[in-house]
């Protein structure tokens, strides 16, 4: 017995240098990409009933380009015109290069951090005066309102946008050798597609602390867990498992 499929909870990679190609290749592997979840913004409908005026704030918080995608999405359906000393404070610097779809870029003032929200925090800090907008999804991090809040920052959380389970209905069933999760929400999609799941020999991975206590939580199975000192990645961690599993059952 050998370890041939994969089903990875994600889209499939844009570029043909993924590592997840190198490991297909590597064991002779079909590995298939499904997004178990899809974002949907909400409606100006309900965006309303949160009784948020955008123009009382002096600079945006983007912490992802679904955040930026849909702030502008907004803007535009209640035609608010976003003043040009709109100040934004981006994630990271790949993000802020997004605001040029929606802003002339060069003519903003652009803040961004490395790559995690604690870094922004110490650029945001030093602003202290400004009143912050957060565009958020219905399932976010809380370690980023409770890190404003330390700080003393005022700031208005705006959700902009939610988290929902994809329709798998066409996959008919989830019959790999492996599944790969990356978040608690693709754990409550297999579940709410597939009610019956019964996961019998069908080994589960997941890619963070909060993705494999969802896992537990559904009383499945974790096999495989990323990260690790040993793996930092979840296609390591894959290969390890593959590696060692496919050895153990040679002979089987």
């Amino acid at each position: 017995m050998r370890i041939k499929t994969i089903l990875v909870s994600q889209p499939k990679p844009q570029t043909e240098k993924s590592p997840y190609f190198d490991l297909a290749e590597k064991y002779n592997l079909k590995i298939d990409f499904r997004p178990f979840i899809q974002v949907e913004g909400v409606s100006t409908k309900e965006f309303r009933q949160e009784r948020i005026n955008i123009l009382d704030h002096t600079a945006v918080i983007f912490t992802s380009r679904t955040a930026i995608d849909h702030f502008f999405r907004v803007c535009e359906e209640l035609r608010i015109t976003v003043p040009d000393d709109m100040k934004y404070f981006c994630i990271s610097e790949s993000t802020a290069f997004y605001l040029q779809k929606y802003i002339v870029y060069r003519k903003r003032k652009i803040f961004f951090g490395e790559k995690r929200f604690e870094e922004l925090m110490d650029i945001i800090v030093k602003h202290k005066s400004e009143k912050f907008l957060i565009p958020l999804s219905d399932i976010h991090k809380q370690s980023i309102p409770a890190l404003l809040d330390k700080s003393k920052i005022k700031y208005t959380k705006a959700i902009l946008y939610r988290t929902v389970s994809s329709d798998l209905s066409d996959l008919a069933d989830v019959n790999y050798d492996i599944l790969a999760f990356y978040s608690p929400s693709g754990i409550a999609s297999l579940l709410q597609n597939f009610p019956d799941f019964e996961q019998n020999n069908t080994i589960i991975a997941a890619f963070g602390p909060a993705t494999s206590k969802a896992v537990n939580d559904a009383k499945l199975r974790l096999d495989i867990q990323a990260p690790m000192p040993q793996a930092p990645s979840m296609t390591m961690a894959l290969d390890q498992f593959i590696k060692k599993f496919n050895k153990d059952n040679k002979d089987k």
